[in-house]
């Protein structure tokens, strides 16, 4: 099979698709691999170093043409949609459910869109979204400390405090990758830390890890509303695979936290959990609404692109080397968290969470598979 990685051209987007071990391993499973000229380089990575294992350099337009496979990071943008062609398979995070525009774009090119953000174990973990969601959830508290200073906007916080003042408070909601792992660090700078979700196992499986250090609440509109009126920073961390993120903080709400208080919202990919939310970008990454700063970044792991980068091509690499060597027929019969994954397929939408996100029929991807 051929595959083509192109360079992302998101805003503020310096992550790249395929690291050159990565081609090493296409190439040993006798795959070409066409790496756009420079795309890897905001991740340190030069076309010399993809070169020596076996990759072509080449122009964005050859590269679309000839392959059969596209990998990326992020998904396309407009002026990436007339390179697509039918039957190609595009691997990437899609984040369909808040994009019509987007999805009905590809819908029109017949791509085979798998979406990394959807491939599901039978556990209910998602392997290609945990790498980046433990980037996003660990930078969530470095951002938020940085928004929290005077200068930025915020209340002149120090999150960890000093001897004889109290140190700051942090709320998180959702304890799963992103909200454990925005826990771990907010536990390290020494703040008062309060996590919110509505699974009981979990909240129980995080109280016995941090052993007092993290304070565990039921998630529902009271107990958010009683958490943000002493939040000095708040990490927005629920996901829903494929689907809207749940709105748990509503316009209104806003007035019960202090002026220059700070919302890191990790969810804005999939809509965001703030009302008030909208995607911003790394060069531009704050607003305010009601006096408090909303931080909305669609791409945070975008910043820490090389630590970003290898971290993602570890966990899609093998997914990446099923599809080329089997074909999708074979390897979605084979491996059903990456049927999961399949979120549209010419022109049919086939993942349920996405058709009911955008009001669109549903096409079970079993069909495809007859």
């Amino acid at each position: 099979m051929i595959i083509g990685v192109p360079r992302e051209i998101k805003e503020d987007e310096y992550r790249v698709a395929m690291t050159p071990a990565g081609v090493h391993e296409l190439k040993n499973h006798a795959h070409s691999v066409l790496i756009e000229e420079g795309a890897g380089v905001g991740s340190g990575l030069d076309d010399e170093q993809y070169r020596k294992h076996g990759a072509e350099i080449v122009d964005r337009e050859r590269l679309f043409r000839e392959a059969e496979m596209i990998v990326k990071v992020k998904e396309p943008l407009p002026s990436e949609y007339d390179l697509l062609k039918e039957g190609q398979i595009l691997y990437t995070y899609l984040h369909l459910a808040p994009a019509p525009e987007l999805t009905q774009a590809l819908l029109k090119r017949k791509i085979i869109g798998i979406a990394y953000e959807t491939v599901q174990l039978k556990d209910g973990s998602l392997p290609l979204l945990i790498p980046m969601s433990e980037v996003a959830g660990r930078m969530s508290i470095h951002e938020g400390a940085k928004y929290l200073e005077r200068e930025n906007g915020g209340r002149g916080i120090l999150l960890g405090g000093v001897p004889g003042v109290d140190p700051g408070h942090i709320v998180i909601l959702g304890g799963g990758i992103v909200g454990s792992n925005a826990a771990k660090m907010a536990i390290g700078t020494g703040a008062s830390v309060t996590l919110l979700d509505v699974n009981l196992e979990r909240l129980r499986y995080l109280d016995d890890l941090y052993r007092g250090r993290l304070r565990t609440i039921m998630s529902n509109r009271v107990n958010i509303i009683d958490s943000l009126e002493w939040a000095d920073l708040v990490v927005g961390a629920v996901l829903i695979p494929g689907a809207r993120s749940p709105k748990l903080i509503t316009r209104d709400m806003l007035s019960y936290m202090r002026p220059g208080s700070v919302i890191v919202d990790v969810g804005i990919d999939q809509g965001g959990v703030l009302e008030t939310s909208r995607p911003t970008t790394h060069s531009d990454p704050i607003f305010e609404v009601d006096g408090v700063v909303h931080y909305c970044v669609a791409n945070m792991p975008g910043a820490v692109a090389r630590t970003s980068t290898f971290a993602l091509t570890n966990a899609t690499l093998p997914y990446a080397l099923a599809l080329a060597d089997k074909g999708y027929k074979r390897a979605f019969r084979e491996d059903a968290a990456l049927l999961k994954g399949l979120n549209l397929y010419k022109d049919l939408v086939t993942h349920p969470a996405v058709a009911e996100a955008l009001n669109m029929e549903y096409s079970p991807p079993e069909k495809i598979l007859l």
